[in-house]
């Protein structure tokens, strides 16, 4: 119970290109290739405009319940709720 011989793998393949045909795979290979350069590259950029954008603090502030400036109905009581 080790690894799988070299048969193993020819007969996974060939079900592979059955199953998908081999037009599918093929796309299938580049699609993934590509994502992969695209990684790379975007791995390798060191001035990320979407990177510095989280790091900046946001200017607004979000009310609390009960608080002014809070949206309307969302302050309950309890005695509201039990009705």
């Amino acid at each position: 119970m080790g690894s799988f011989s070299i048969w193993h793998w020819m007969v996974v393949l060939l079900v592979v290109l059955l199953l998908f045909g081999s037009g599918k795979v093929s796309n299938l290979m580049g699609d993934f290739a590509k994502g992969i350069k695209s990684f790379k590259k975007n791995m390798a950029e060191d001035d990320d405009a979407s990177m510095a954008a989280n790091v900046e603090k946001p200017t607004g502030s979000l009310a609390g319940p009960g608080q002014p400036g809070a949206p309307v109905g969302a302050t309950r009581t309890t005695a509201a709720r039990q009705g």
